[in-house]
C-alpha cells in the first residue's frame, strides 16, 4: 500500500538532503517564491513626500513657501503653516541636522541615498544608507505586541505578510512630532504619536519598485492620507556605504533656530 506523505513532510525531507526548501508555516511561503529585490535601490525624484500635492509642482523640500496638502485638520493645518513660516524665515531646522537619531517612520520611505531590501521567510529588512537606517517588518505569522509591551519609537512596530508578490504592512506605536525630533519632510510635515500606515510593497517591473502607503491619524488627519514612492534599481557593482552623520556634521542649529553650514575652518559661512 502506497504511503501518503503530507507537504511538510516533504518539504522537511528535502530541507534535510540539500538546505534547498523552507516553509512558512503561517504563510505558507517559500524561500523559493520570495521575489528578488536584491541590489541597491534609489528613490525616483526629490525629497517631497507627497508628489501629488505639492504647491508649486516644481518645488522643492526647503525652499520658501513650498507646502504639500495633506488632509489635515484645523490644529495641525496651523502647525504645519506655522512650521512653513519658519522654513520661509530659515528657521525650521531638521532634527536630522544635528545628527545621531534615526529618519523614522514614514520618513525612511523618502529619503535621498540609497537603499537595500533584504527579503527572508520570516523578516524584511529595509536599509537605508542615509542615517544609517533600518527598518524591520516581521513577516513569521506574529501579531503587534500588546499595548502594554509598546512605546513609541522612531520606525515602529511592522508586521506584514505576503499577497502573492505584494509585500502588505503594519505600523504602528511611532513617535510622530511629539518630542520635536521627528518631521515627514523639509518643508515642515509631521505626524501625531496616533499615527499608523498600511504599506503595499511590490516590484512592479525588474527595475522598480512601487510603496504604496495608507497613514491614519486620528489626532492629525481627518481621513487615511495616500502617499506612493518609487525605487529605481541602481547599475549593477553599486555601493551602499556608512553615512555617518555626525563624523563631519557641518549643520549645527544656532541659538536662534537658524541651521548652519560650516566652512574648513569650523567657523560658519552664514552671514
Amino acid at each position: 500500500m502506497p504511503r501518503v506523505v503530507s507537504a511538510v513532510r516533504l518539504a522537511a525531507l528535502a530541507l534535510a538532503l540539500n538546505g534547498a526548501v523552507t516553509v512558512d508555516a503561517a504563510h505558507g511561503q517559500t524561500n523559493a517564491t520570495l521575489p528578488d529585490w536584491s541590489g541597491v535601490w534609489s528613490m525616483q525624484g526629490p525629497t517631497v513626500f507627497d508628489r501629488t500635492t505639492v504647491q508649486p509642482p516644481n518645488g522643492r523640500t526647503g525652499q520658501p513657501g513650498v507646502r504639500e496638502f495633506p488632509p489635515y485638520n484645523e490644529e495641525w493645518e496651523a502647525i504645519y503653516r506655522h512650521n512653513i513660516e519658519l522654513v520661509r524665515e530659515g528657521r525650521f531646522p531638521d532634527p536630522i541636522s544635528a545628527c545621531g537619531i534615526p529618519h523614522g517612520f514614514p520618513r525612511i520611505m523618502n529619503v535621498p541615498d540609497v537603499y537595500e531590501f533584504a527579503v527572508t521567510r520570516d523578516a524584511v529588512y529595509l536599509l537605508a544608507e542615509n542615517g544609517p537606517g533600518i527598518m524591520r517588518i516581521y513577516t513569521d505569522g506574529r501579531a503587534h505586541p500588546s499595548a502594554e509591551e509598546l512605546w513609541p519609537t522612531y520606525t515602529g512596530a511592522s508586521v506584514g505578510h505576503w499577497e502573492g508578490d505584494t509585500l502588505v504592512f503594519t505600523t504602528i506605536s511611532l513617535k510622530g512630532s511629539s518630542g520635536n525630533d521627528v518631521i515627514v519632510d523639509r518643508t515642515g510635515l509631521v505626524l501625531s504619536d496616533a499615527s499608523r500606515a498600511t504599506t503595499r510593497m511590490r516590484k512592479i517591473d525588474d527595475t522598480t519598485i512601487e510603496a504604496q502607503m495608507t497613514i491614519e491619524d486620528d489626532k492629525a488627519l481627518t481621513r487615511p492620507w495616500q502617499v506612493t514612492k518609487r525605487y529605481t534599481k541602481q547599475p549593477p557593482g553599486t555601493w551602499a556605504w556608512d553615512y555617518a552623520c555626525a563624523e563631519n556634521n557641518r549643520n549645527p542649529v544656532d541659538s536662534s533656530g537658524r541651521t548652519l553650514t560650516l566652512g574648513p575652518d569650523g567657523k560658519p559661512l552664514d552671514k
